[in-house]
């Protein structure tokens, strides 16, 4: 990467979740177990084997990737992924200018720092929650400094977030220019050799990614000062990682700087400088130095080599300027013609970090939707004025809601407060990336004859989790939202349900169904519209797919103002048969604990498991939330005992895809 373009990561910390405000009451039993220091979790970050001289700062510590295992990684259970990546699919495309099969995007994302990354989120709103899914295909965890660590692990909650909606996960490998502390030391212990011939560090590397469950590594070598002999060795380092990441279905990314002379010169351009270690990998990033020209003949050089040229990300920097950024569009995705390569962006978190510190989830989500979706910030009417070329004008969107049971709450995995069932269980801002629920594709796409009402993600009020949808306008005509393309099997058992509250007007409510595919591109969902049930503050309504039979290919609202202006929310939504309740975990513990820190683990509960929801039993018999994560073990920091107790009380429940909640596991640390 250009130094010039690099922010380097600096070590901070970051609070672990607490939440307080009571719930309802549970009892049982418990067992408990105690061990020494507690410290937080955080994602891991490594030096390929040496280390640099002198000695850490604050909060950081050193670790050796080569000494790694999955035995000793005391953090294992708080980073191992807990979604598989999803199968999608790729619906008829909501405007007639995206495309499927050509130009895909990738992004390399810094969503914290290199050390003290939090593994189960924080006590803070204030996150790059990215949501717009669908127009990825590849996310690299982006990060790395000289003085904490160069090879970087992602965490937890974003794989999960990703593999929901079908997207793979990277991590990186960052080898630093010297101007920014790299040391060609740390290349070389890289691609170093065994007494067998093989690279151990690319076994290592192949193994980290199995046990936390992300998808491979980019590979980004700038360090300068290297010779053809290291070249030679950086290449049958990445043959050798591409052939064991490939065994593991993992996949292996190449940054465009390290030629194979061994030397840095970023080309701007897939060549005879870079095109070994192109063929040595499954796709390559191609430096910001592209021209109309190096592109055109990049492409056509993957041809040649008999590889898809859409293996080439094209390097966008929107880290500066976000969706003001200048780019030459034509060059990578023309309107008129097949598009030339993909796109890679670098640091579009720009989104949340160009915004003044008083930002509030629902500003970064506005600047989000502007990136991702473009000035009209309705897919289905792309601006053809906009000089911002949003994925959503040139890039189908993709879905992964593909079977029954599916539920959503609208949650992106963040929010200002926590909600169960309209209720405020805790007051304590959060984010938790993998809580976020699979949300719309297409946001948003609204169809009216009158005025087009606001649409937006709203964290005042919610159902679950800490997000609604909020419909606010005049509503002169009837609007029909789409919210979710999809491929659900019909039977005569089959029932939608919407959780939704009118704040303000009076709305009449129809769920829209399609069972058929827009017969083109741009096209409306041929929907059916069913009648909704009114109801007073929140209310469920449950409506029989009667009539409909075959597939579910888009599911929406239509809204009729029966009273202006309307505001209207929506909290849930669920297709299903039978309503299923999950089996509850098993065998919970205490594993360390230090005075009110404590870290606790559980084995799965069998079947299929959103996430878990932690709650303290308190004295009086109420329930207070704590948190919740997919994974299997959980942080807590700074508990205190009641007035009273000898003993805290903590229930752990499974969650399931409907939100039907587990009985609880109960566990006991004595104060």
């Amino acid at each position: 990467m250009n130094p010039s373009r690099r922010t380097v990561l600096i070590a901070a910390t970051a609070a672990a979740l607490a939440r307080s405000l009571p719930a309802t009451a549970a009892t049982d039993e418990a067992e408990e177990t105690e061990a020494a220091a507690v410290t937080p979790p955080y994602a891991s970050y490594w030096y390929p084997d040496s280390f640099p001289s002198g000695s850490p700062g604050t909060g950081i510590t050193w670790h050796s990737l080569k000494s790694w295992s999955a035995a000793t990684d005391a953090d294992l259970a708080f980073n191992a992924a807990s979604v598989p990546l999803a199968a999608r699919f790729t619906p008829t495309p909501a405007n007639t200018t995206a495309r499927s099969g050509q130009a895909r995007v990738q992004a390399l994302v810094s969503f914290g720092p290199t050390s003290s990354n939090p593994s189960q989120g924080a006590a803070t709103a204030d996150y790059y929650a990215l949501t717009h899914w669908s127009y990825l295909d590849e996310l690299v965890f982006w990060g790395g400094s000289a003085g904490e660590g160069i090879v970087l692990a992602p965490n937890a909650p974003i794989v999960d977030a990703a593999h929901r909606h079908g997207v793979p996960v990277l991590g990186n490998i960052f080898l630093p220019p010297t101007a920014y502390g790299g040391q060609l030391q740390w290349t070389r212990d890289l691609v170093q050799q065994d007494a067998t011939g093989h690279c151990p560090l690319a076994a290592q590397l192949v193994a980290v990614a199995a046990a936390y469950g992300f998808d491979g590594w980019f590979v980004n070598a700038e360090t300068g000062g290297g010779n053809t002999a290291l070249g030679t060795a950086m290449l049958g380092f990445m043959t050798e990682l591409k052939s064991l990441a490939a065994a593991r279905g993992q996949r292996v990314t190449w940054y465009d700087a390290m030629t194979v002379n061994g030397a840095v010169s970023w080309q701007g351009a897939l060549n005879s400088q870079n095109q070994a270690f192109f063929q040595a990998a499954d796709d390559m990033f191609v430096d910001f130095r592209w021209s109309t020209s190096t592109l055109a003949s990049s492409g056509s050089q993957a041809v040649q080599l008999g590889r898809d040229r859409y293996e080439l990300w094209a390097g966008v920097d929107v880290e500066s300027n976000g969706s003001s950024t200048s780019v030459n569009w034509d060059a990578i995705v023309p309107s008129g013609s097949a598009h030339v390569t993909s796109i890679g962006f670098y640091r579009p978190e720009w989104t949340r970090n160009h915004l003044p510190a008083s930002r509030t989830p629902g500003d970064f989500h506005a600047a989000d939707d502007r990136f991702w979706t473009g000035r009209s910030l309705d897919p289905s009417r792309p601006d053809g004025t906009d000089p911002w070329r949003a994925p959503a004008v040139s890039v189908a969107d993709r879905s992964t809601v593909s079977a029954v049971p599916f539920a959503s709450v609208f949650n992106t995995g963040h929010g200002l407060r926590w909600y169960e069932d309209g209720e405020v269980t805790s007051d304590t801002a959060w984010n938790h990336l993998g809580l976020q629920d699979r949300l719309p594709s297409r946001r948003w796409a609204v169809r009216t004859a009158g005025t087009r009402p606001a649409v937006t993600f709203d964290f005042a009020d919610a159902w679950r989790g800490g997000s609604s949808v909020l419909v606010s306008g005049a509503l002169d005509q009837p609007v029909v939202l789409d919210l979710y393309a999809t491929q659900l099997p019909i039977s005569a058992q089959t029932v939608v349900e919407l959780t939704y509250r009118t704040d303000a007007g009076g709305v009449d409510v129809e769920l829209a169904v399609a069972t058929a595919e827009p017969g083109s591109a741009g096209a409306a969902p041929p929907y059916t519209y069913l009648p909704v049930d009114p109801g007073d503050g929140w209310s469920t309504a449950t409506v029989p797919l009667t009539g409909l039979s075959g597939t579910v290919h888009a599911l929406g609202v239509r809204l009729t103002a029966t009273a202006g202006p309307v505001q209207w929310r929506l909290g849930a939504i669920a297709v299903r048969e039978a309503v299923s309740t999950p089996a509850a975990p098993a065998d919970p513990g205490i594993t360390a604990a230090d005075g009110g820190n404590l870290r606790l683990a559980w084995d799965a509960a069998p079947g299929a498991v959103r996430h878990y929801t932690l709650h303290r039993l308190l004295p009086d018999g109420t329930r207070r939330f704590l948190g919740a994560t997919g994974q299997r073990a959980y942080y807590l920091t700074g508990l205190q005992p009641e007035q009273g107790e000898e003993a805290a009380r903590f229930e752990v429940r499974a969650v399931g895809e409907l939100y039907t909640s587990s009985d609880p596991v109960t566990v006991t640390h004595t104060w």
